[in-house]
């Protein structure tokens, strides 16, 4: 029998009324997996590949056939949009059906969540940090909820897999299922995936159960691509150069003509083109959409620019949502990676990416937003870069962010790669969040029954009981935790503070933030104070400040005309894999031309390629730029580029990366080029003890919580999971 008869009547005739030709390949895959197997399921596919019906349709048949006891599918997200999005897709779905769905997160209706505690049943959408509020403030309620509970399936697992909030929702996860009895069934969704295993193996923690990853023949898809370069010509005299991408700070006597040419072109570019328009910043999001709005206003054109990022309010981000959709609207957003997730904006004329993408993967999820129903996806690139007159350095010429482009569009069009997501063992910040909500949830435990019921979790199966003994030893002298007369642990009155903050479920780092209101309308929010008579933009607008009120963090303000910016407080986190860095090699070493670029680009890859093979990075570990100053390029990951940096040091050769992206290491050396590689060769061959690197005191993995951490154990986890010496010896021989 095939899917199509095996579906239920409701879901067939959603099928007719919505003029489904055929199923695609992933639906039939899916519905065979989820009809014929008792596995898991993970479905890795492109943007609007009927993923979530793949999995949706074959489960409802399963539920409309056989109802549940309680909430039979559970529905987890990392963004509230994603879920009103599939709330709104799935009711269509459903309206015959009589399988209700409820939305759970802080915006959703209250009725609605009492009615399902009261009669669980049908599907509930969640996100991780209210699921485990659920499970830990109401653990009789979710019993009952999910006693009979299905399937869960985990929307944008490549997401979750790369975030401190996917070993949350395991943990969580698991510590239902022991609360239940029972181990659902779960489907995981991504768009994006590198290594197809790593993904399987993070599904299954906790399972026991195979996971089932069919690879589908997808359609090839044509891509039209192009870039276009801009140039602002300054003396070195003129400006501060920030960084290896060739960005400036501008200082007296800056020129920006290639500033404005790139406005008007991106400005004529996306005249009456539905568009989204990619950045890698907020700030650079708002000034680029602020300068197009005042093109068109002097040009008599319709205000069509919007403004879509995580500083923006909902409302304002639901309503542009909601113009995407409309056919008819041609609007052109601004965005970050809010757009890179799976909503459903419908069909779009085009893509534009403004600088190179953070990674592969981001590039495949912003490609990915283009080109839906059928049309042939296009994607335009544009950068501005100031060209330095007299650099000092033979290398300084070099724009890496456009050879980085290049690299990114050729690794996954042409090589069909995307970079794998590793897996963070020594999660301890995480540990602690657990411990905690943990003995919150269940009042005094024992250490041992403690210890038991944290290290059996899968996210940290590699942290030894000794690890956990010393981070325990640690939270009761810092009166996190506290002992019982009879020997139990309970939390101290130091973590009273922190598990009764409603900050608590969150576990990412997210700086203070001020809401900024006109009126009683709320325009989004900024994390700083920008005092009365200050402007500044936020939603593709500028605004007054007119009134703060310090207390309850508001700032109230009016809209104002002309360009302002806003500057956020940015940590920048990224690291570039080893299979990006090989690739600037070979872009760099090759005479290949690219067909998708316009004749100044061109032309400035031709300077670039001359430049790097007389230089010498390209066949040479070590090249000497200046008096003194020599540069190591071994085209290695970041994580493996650290890893040579402190083995360096350790040898008495100091070195630091440019940018945190960078591929090479700067070295000052009062030596010479053939002493430099016979120090990385001799590093190369030994066998390096990692814990006895010259690590800084406080080195460490970012993470929220990390101040309860004894130092050692954040040196550990950035031991184990950032540095990589066998990655680098590999990569280098």
């Amino acid at each position: 029998m095939d899917a199509f008869s095996r579906y239920a009547p409701f879901i067939q005739d959603f099928i007719y009324l919505n003029k489904w030709e055929e199923l695609r390949g992933i639906q039939i895959a899916a519905a065979e997996a989820i009809f014929d197997s008792d596995d898991n399921l993970l479905l890795s596919s492109g943007t609007a590949s009927g993923k979530t019906e793949a999995a949706f349709l074959p489960i409802l048949t399963m539920l409309h056939n056989s109802p549940a006891k309680s909430v039979g599918v559970l529905y987890i997200s990392p963004l509230k949009a994603l879920i009103n999005d599939q709330f709104k897709r799935l009711e269509q779905l459903l309206l015959d059906a009589h399988i209700p769905v409820t939305r759970w997160h802080g915006d959703a209706s209250l009725t609605k969540k009492q009615e399902l505690m009261k009669n669980p049943s049908g599907i509930l959408q969640i996100t991780p940090e209210s699921l485990e509020s659920l499970i830990s403030s109401k653990r009789g309620t979710a019993i009952n909820m999910f006693s009979d509970l299905r399937f869960i399936i985990i929307d944008e697992v490549h997401h979750f897999m790369r975030d401190t909030r996917g070993i949350q929702l395991l943990c969580v996860l698991e510590r239902m299922q022991k609360l239940t009895g029972i181990i659902p069934r779960r489907i995981g969704l991504s768009a994006t995936l590198g290594d197809v295993s790593l993904a399987q193996t993070w599904l299954n923690t906790g399972t026991n159960r195979p996971c089932a990853a069919p690879i589908t023949e997808g359609d090839k898809k044509r891509v039209r691509l192009y870039i276009e370069r801009f140039v602002n010509y300054a003396d070195k005299r003129d400006f501060e150069e920030r960084d290896g991408s060739n960005h400036v700070t501008k200082t007296q006597g800056y020129g920006d003509f290639g500033d404005r040419e790139h406005f008007e072109y991106l400005y004529k570019m996306t005249l009456d083109k539905k568009t989204i328009l990619f950045t890698n910043s907020r700030e650079e999001t708002e000034f680029i959409i602020a300068n197009l709005r005042e093109i068109a206003l002097r040009n008599k054109s319709p205000d069509v620019y919007r403004v879509h990022h995580g500083n923006v309010s909902a409302l304002l981000r639901e309503s542009t949502e909601d113009e995407m959709k409309d056919e008819d609207e041609k609007i052109v957003t601004g965005a970050t990676v809010t757009l890179e997730l799976g909503i459903d904006i419908g069909s779009l004329d085009q893509a534009v990416q403004v600088g190179a993408p953070l990674s592969v993967s981001s590039f495949a999820q912003r490609l990915g937003r283009c080109g839906r129903r059928g049309q042939i996806p296009q994607l335009l690139f544009t950068f501005v870069e100031s060209l330095i007159i007299n650099s000092e350095d033979v290398i300084g010429p070099i724009n890496w962010e456009f050879i980085r482009i290049i690299a990114i569009i050729e690794l996954y069009l042409r090589d069909h790669w995307i970079e794998p997501i590793y897996p963070r063992h020594h999660a301890y910040n995480m540990l602690y969040h657990q411990t905690m909500m943990y003995l919150k949830s269940n009042g005094e435990v024992s250490p041992a029954a403690l210890a038991e019921a944290m290290l059996t979790l899968g996210a940290f199966k590699k942290i030894s009981q000794n690890d956990y003994q010393q981070l325990l030893s640690h939270l009761l002298n810092i009166q996190q935790l506290e002992r019982t007369e009879r020997g139990g642990i309970i939390i101290g009155r130091e973590g009273e503070k922190v598990v009764n903050s409603h900050k608590f479920l969150t576990v990412f780092e997210a700086p203070e933030y001020l809401l900024v209101k006109d009126e009683n309308r709320t325009i989004g929010t900024v994390d700083k104070v920008y005092p009365v008579g200050i402007r500044f933009a936020l939603a593709g607008m500028t605004w007054e400040t007119i009134d703060v009120n310090v207390k309850s963090k508001v700032i109230f303000v009016k809209h104002v005309p002309g360009i302002s910016v806003v500057d956020w407080d940015v940590k920048f986190e990224m690291d570039a894999h080893t299979g990006l860095m090989k690739k600037l090699q070979n872009v760099l070493d090759s005479d290949d031309i690219y067909a998708y670029m316009s004749d100044r680009c061109r032309e400035r890859l031709a300077e670039i390629r001359y430049i790097a093979k007389n230089s010498g990075i390209l066949s040479n570990w070590v090249t000497q730029i200046a008096a003194k100053k020599f540069v190591i390029f071994p085209w290695v990951g970041t994580r493996q580029l650290f890893t040579l940096h402190y083995s360096l040091l350790k040898r008495g050769v100091k070195s630091k990366l440019p940018w945190i992206t960078a591929p090479y290491l700067e070295v000052q050396y009062d030596g010479e080029v053939h002493a430099i590689e016979a120090i990385i060769s001799s590093i190369l061959q030994s066998d390096i003890d990692m814990y006895d690197l010259p690590l800084p005191e406080k080195v460490q993995m970012s993470g929220k919580y990390n101040e309860f951490i004894p130092l050692d154990l954040l040196k550990k986890q950035f031991v184990e999971d950032y540095l990589d010496f066998e990655g680098l010896k590999k990569a280098m021989h």
